[in-house]
């Protein structure tokens, strides 16, 4: 008879936490009890509360770029040489030479990826220089938003969003060698 009056309950694992049911169920009828009994839909709203969770492998963080230099990058200890394309966990060798080589075509590999990429970072060499508005149209039509900045401020953005655990990629071209520093001979 008490087990008429009172619902029955389960201990809900994760959350160390009883579940009540509205249903009033006798202890000698539950299905818990029989070893063949299956779960239908209709036979208790737990099956419908019934959740799997599917976790991917991930690196503790992402690759982050340590260093540069005219010749290229220090990424996670790997050096590149040249300009380079990072697209988490990869890094490619980017076949562009300047700004002006970033095209649709150049671009097309950051939208090609799978889970989509939510920004791109474009590290154009050692000062801010425009990219061709068709460039960034098609990026925008693809739903990847880009932020243009010279290569160092670059390399620390991607730093900074990796660490931020945001979907990222960049496409980055080494800064060329200062002259700022140089003396001139008379």
């Amino acid at each position: 008879m008490a087990s008429a009056v009172c619902g029955r309950f389960l201990l809900h694992r994760s959350t160390s936490r009883f579940l009540f049911s509205s249903r009033a169920v006798p202890a000698f009828s539950s299905p818990f009890l029989s070893r063949g009994h299956r779960l239908e839909p209709g036979d208790d709203e737990l099956y419908q509360r019934t959740t799997v969770s599917v976790m991917q492998k991930e690196r503790d963080g992402g690759i982050l770029i340590n260093s540069y230099s005219s010749a290229g990058f220090n990424i996670d200890g790997n050096r590149v040489f040249g300009p380079c394309a990072l697209l988490p966990p990869a890094i490619l060798q980017w076949n562009v030479g300047t700004h002006k080589d970033i095209t649709e075509e150049s671009v097309s590999l950051f939208h090609m990826l799978e889970p989509r990429i939510e920004l791109l970072v474009l590290g154009t060499g050692a000062r801010l220089e425009r990219i061709d508005p068709s460039v960034l149209a098609l990026l925008k039509r693809k739903g990847i938003a880009v932020e243009v900045q010279d290569t160092p401020n670059a390399c620390a953005t991607f730093n900074f969003l990796v660490s931020e655990r945001r979907v990222v990629a960049a496409g980055l071209i080494p800064p060329s060698a200062s002259t700022a520093l140089e003396v001139q001979q008379e």
